[in-house]
């Protein structure tokens, strides 16, 4: 049977692009997939600063495992090792996720991004890809989607900025950007 054709198969998703709203289809997902009484995973890679999504992720615990593998603040453009180091972790700790198979969707967000500065080899972004087993569903956030992941993946959404208030200095605000 085609794998397009069985409603229960999962697939992998990739939300990239240069335009805002990567990671909030991905929350918007993933609160659907729990509304559906699927358990969620969300790993946020090269993130460690608190988010509003982070308190109200926590508080809903029955159905979602939400962990960030990154440090707060910004990477450079040169990665500091204790963020390779924390991608590293993460990607492990996403292999064991993939393994046990207690999770019907899994969130990579930022993932892309931890690709394309370098802290995670493209390789081993494929190898957990790989590991996603039906009916997972698999969704990689994160501008500079690789190439290869592109092509792997089942569904791609490029986000485009047309225009934003960030032009205009209007910095990020609680409850809409972070």
């Amino acid at each position: 049977m085609d794998s397009y054709a069985d409603t229960n198969a999962g697939f992998v998703h990739v939300y990239t692009g240069e335009g805002k709203g990567k990671t909030t289809a991905a929350l918007g997902l993933a609160l659907r997939a729990a509304g559906a009484g699927w358990n969620v995973f969300l790993g946020q890679f090269a993130k460690g600063m608190r988010a509003s999504e982070c308190a109200i992720l926590r508080r809903l615990a029955d159905r979602f495992t939400f962990r960030q593998f990154g440090r707060s603040g910004f990477i450079g453009r040169v990665p500091d090792p204790a963020d390779r180091r924390c991608a590293e972790e993460g990607v492990a700790e996403c292999t064991e996720v993939l393994l046990a198979g207690d999770h019907r969707l899994v969130v990579l967000d930022e993932v892309n991004v931890a690709v394309a500065m370098g802290l995670i080899p493209v390789d081993a972004l494929l190898e957990l890809i790989a590991l996603r087993s039906d009916p997972v569903e698999l969704v990689l956030t994160g501008r500079w989607a690789h190439p290869r992941v592109v092509e792997r993946a089942d569904l791609v959404t490029e986000m485009r900025q047309v225009k934003h208030y960030y032009q205009h200095g209007v910095p990020a605000r609680a409850g809409i950007e972070r």
